[in-house]
């Protein structure tokens, strides 16, 4: 069952039209919320944030629309372009650590050895109180 565009145009528009007017009644709704006694800056915010919402589903047809109308030139120009993918990265060649026997070792890297050994004793005796 096709439509004709003018049909789809026209539902389109007043699905936005809808929208917009029931968004509206409901800012109207959270004002009067507001101004009554027991308002709260919260009624005041979704009185700012229904109108948006409303003008949310225009918003999207005409940027569909644009989207679509963008694509359908570039296809007439022949211009439409593939998406090539990235250059690989180049490798990172990092340069071999020099392990001398004549070099004492770091502080820092004499602590984590023993912090390791540590750790090893530790899931040893783990290891050994489960048996």
């Amino acid at each position: 069952m096709a439509t004709s565009p003018v049909a789809r145009r026209l539902a389109i528009a007043g699905v936005c039209l809808l929208s917009l007017v029931l968004c509206c009644g409901l800012a109207w709704w959270q004002w009067e919320k507001f101004s009554s006694a027991n308002g709260t800056f919260q009624n005041l915010g979704y009185v700012l944030q229904w109108p948006l919402f409303g003008l949310f589903p225009a918003f999207m047809f005409w940027r569909i629309r644009r989207i679509r109308l963008r694509a359908e030139a570039e296809a007439e120009a022949g211009t439409q372009t593939e998406a090539t993918p990235p250059p690989a990265p180049k490798p990172v060649r990092l340069p071999a650590p020099r392990v001398s026997d004549e070099q004492p070792l770091d502080p820092e890297d004499a602590e984590l050895a023993a912090y390791n050994a540590y750790l090893a004793e530790l899931a040893a005796r783990d290891e050994e109180s489960r048996k």
